[in-house]
Order: structure tokens, then C-alpha cells, then sequence
């Protein structure tokens, strides 16, 4: 990984060759595995026809996943998958609940892990950087998690967290990736094709074609990373559908690539965003997301919340990760340089948007206590 960068890039990124650009599906049996578990089912996807009216498009829907298998972001899609299949490739014969499951976290996917380790009886060791709420911290002990927390940035976290799972019957389950650690990001990205095959059979039901653009809020970029997959893998979809990443402007890693070309780390910030405070994009998710993504853009902390205010007075709980992809297509769609920023994403007055909620109110617990 290079070097921070010495001063920020413009907040906008567009990528005019996005959709030639062609990717391998996720594999079909995913959707299946998480129909089976217990409490399984597809999360709401809510129409506003008042956002619509104010961006000016056709239609926009909003994927809610303030609860997903009990709890109160997606990231247990990702979760339950990876474990499975790290449990399905044990030597036969191992003893079980033999494996501690160890991962770093600012709190969503540390607890859907715990959640998922105990669902499957196994152990959970999660690592938390400097900054999360104490909060978020009790979440993941109410989980039976053991939890270590680091004087550091989340980066920090991951790898304190991936130097204890050296240790004898331990397995790193993280949701970003490096050269050498790959394989188990993997399945963890391909845990999220759910969500987007649910938002398919979703639009299918309201009687609308494929999405004109998906915004996704943005941390490593694992979740964007299964957004490119699916729908550059699709036919039908490849071309009709752009895809946009929103970031916090206090981590704005994947924009920062994204203009540089190449993958870079950069220094975070405090944000009220905390599931998007992540100073280095993926290595698995960066070559997808500097092919397949059409745009990206950095929302600050003042319009994550008010998009926040706006969907809860729409009845979407949103926490302000979920908000970012509300607040990161207002900045794409209004103010000066709009209509050039629509002509990249190739939006009309017809065209549906769909923006990812990725978490409710209750998966960011400053968030709560800050609320009026």
C-alpha cells in the first residue's frame, strides 16, 4: 500500500468506462444458504416518491437493513457465509468449538461475527480501535465475545487483530483484505450477493427494470465490491446500471484511490459515519472498484445526519453509514455542476435510484444519543 497522500482530492470521482467493464457472478447457492438459517428474510425496500420528486428522477427506493437476522445492519450476510464455509473445509475429525474467530471491528461486523460464532458454537475474539462507543463495545459482550480494545485506528485494530489469529484453533475473519489474506474476504463478499439478489426480485415486484444507479455507502469497500460484482456480471444490468461509492469526507480512501489510480491509505478523522472510518481500501475489493464503479463522492458528517432526519421522517430508520448513500446522491444530483454529474451517471427524469441503508439507528449508539 502507498504512501498517504499529502493533500485531498476533489470530492467527486466519475469513471466513463465503468459499465464495459465485466465481472464473474457470486455463486448461486448464497442466496440459498441464508434462506435456511433461522429468522431469515428478505429486508424491506421502501419507495419515496418525495425524495424522487426532489432529485428528479423516475423513482427512488431505499434498501432498509436496520434489521437483518436480528440485528440492526447487513453485515451478517457477509458473516454467516464466511463462517460457514470456513467450517465446512475443517479437517474432518476436529473437535468442536475448537476455533476462536477473531476480527477487528468500530462495532456492526464485529458483532455480527460474535452473533454468527455463537449461532455456530464457536468462540469470537474481536479487536476495537480507539473512538467506539462504549456502547457498541457492551453489544459485542452481550454476544459472548472477548473483546480487546486497541489505543489506535481502526487499521490498528486489524492488525493487532490479524497477529492473534496466529495463535493455534484461531481464524481471522475480516471484511478487508491484503495481499496473502484473501480467500475468507472473499466469502464474506460473497455473503452481501444476497442483499443485491433480494433488491432484483424486489424491483421485479414493483414493476420497475434494473436500477438506473445503486449508491453505496462505503468503508474498505467490500459491500461496493458485491455491488460491481452482481451487476457487472449481469447482462441485463451491465449497462443499464451505475454504480456510485459515498464516503465520509473524514476517510475518504476509496476516492482518494480512485483519483490517484492506484491504492493509497489515508488518515482518518473523526466521523459520525464510524462503519466508514477506514483509512485503506481492500485489497480484494480496490481492482473492482477502480473498473466497475461509475462515480464516487465524500459527504460530511452535517449531511449524513440530515439525510438521517429526512428517511426517519419517512419512515426508514437510518443510522448515518445507512444516510450516506441519501446524502452522497444529493451531493451528485443538486447544487453546482449537477447536470454534468447526472450526464456521468446517465440519470433522466425516468430513471429509478436505489440507495443501500446499511444500518438502522441502533447500530451507532453516538448517533443515538446525539439525536434531538
Amino acid at each position: 500500500m502507498n504512501e498517504t497522500p499529502t493533500s485531498p482530492s476533489p470530492a467527486w470521482y466519475a469513471n466513463p468506462a465503468a459499465r464495459n467493464w465485466r465481472s464473474t457472478p457470486a455463486p448461486a447457492e448464497v442466496r440459498a444458504f441464508h434462506a435456511a438459517l433461522p429468522g431469515y428474510a428478505p429486508t424491506p425496500l421502501a419507495e419515496l416518491p418525495r425524495v424522487a420528486d426532489e432529485l428528479g428522477v423516475g423513482r427512488v427506493l431505499v434498501k432498509d437493513e436496520s434489521a437483518r437476522l436480528g440485528l440492526p445492519a447487513f453485515k451478517a450476510l457477509g458473516t454467516s457465509w464466511a463462517v460457514h464455509r470456513i467450517l465446512a473445509e475443517r479437517p474432518e475429525g476436529r473437535e468442536p468449538g475448537a476455533l476462536t474467530l477473531v476480527t477487528a471491528t468500530d462495532g456492526n461486523h464485529g458483532r455480527a461475527l460474535a452473533r454468527m460464532a455463537r449461532r455456530f458454537g464457536q468462540q469470537a475474539h474481536v479487536f476495537v480501535p480507539q473512538g467506539v462507543h462504549p456502547a457498541a463495545v457492551a453489544a459485542l459482550s452481550g454476544e459472548s465475545a472477548r473483546v480487546t480494545h486497541v489505543e489506535g485506528p481502526y487499521d490498528d485494530a486489524v492488525s493487532a487483530a490479524a497477529e492473534a489469529a496466529a495463535a493455534p484453533d484461531a481464524v481471522l475473519v475480516q471484511d478487508t483484505a491484503w495481499p496473502g489474506y484473501e480467500r475468507i474476504p472473499g466469502w464474506i463478499v460473497e455473503g452481501y450477493s444476497t442483499l443485491f439478489g433480494e433488491i432484483g426480485a424486489q424491483l421485479a415486484d414493483a414493476g420497475a427494470g434494473p436500477p438506473g444507479l445503486v449508491a453505496v455507502p462505503v468503508g474498505v469497500g467490500s459491500l461496493a465490491q458485491a455491488a460491481v460484482t452482481h451487476y457487472r456480471s449481469r447482462p441485463s444490468d451491465a449497462t443499464a446500471t451505475a454504480l456510485l461509492s459515498v464516503e465520509s469526507r473524514a476517510a475518504p480512501c476509496v476516492l482518494e484511490s480512485l483519483h490517484r489510480q492506484e491504492a493509497v491509505s489515508v488518515v482518518t478523522g473523526e466521523t459520525a459515519m464510524a462503519g466508514l472510518n477506514c483509512g485503506t481500501p481492500s485489497h480484494l475489493a480496490w481492482p473492482h472498484l477502480r473498473a466497475g464503479l461509475d462515480a464516487a463522492v465524500a459527504v460530511t458528517d452535517d449531511e449524513a445526519r440530515a439525510a438521517a432526519r429526512d428517511l426517519a421522517a419517512l419512515g426508514v430508520p437510518a443510522g448515518p453509514c445507512g444516510a450516506a448513500s441519501l446524502a452522497g446522491v444529493r451531493a451528485a444530483l443538486t447544487g453546482p455542476g449537477a447536470e454534468e454529474r447526472r450526464a456521468a451517471l446517465s440519470l433522466t427524469a425516468e430513471s429509478t435510484v436505489v440507495l443501500l441503508s446499511t444500518e438502522g439507528p441502533a447500530a451507532n449508539p453516538q448517533f443515538e444519543e446525539d439525536r434531538p
